[in-house]
């Protein structure tokens, strides 16, 4: 995914998970900043915008809450009041 980055592409936001050297160095490559939260094991912790990281959580809540409507378009709850509250 990352080598179908457009070229434009100032910042990647990650979680730990992708926190690697191998993530980062091909980011820097690019001039693309890494915006990544080292993992809590990793013994020489590179910097991160951790209020640009604080936004990444928002954009993770947006999504869940469209993933919490799906219940209504698929009318998980059968009973009329049910899906009517929802």
């Amino acid at each position: 995914l990352l080598a179908d980055l457009p070229d434009e592409t100032e910042e990647v936001i990650g979680d730990r998970g992708y926190d690697s050297n191998k993530i980062r160095q091909s980011l820097a490559d690019r001039n693309i900043t890494a915006c990544i939260p080292p993992k809590k094991s990793r013994k020489s912790k590179p910097p991160y915008d951790w209020h640009l990281y604080k936004k990444r959580h928002l954009i993770e809540n947006m999504f869940a809450k469209i993933k919490d409507w799906r219940r209504v378009a698929t009318r998980y709850a059968r009973c009329a009041h049910t899906f009517m509250s929802a």
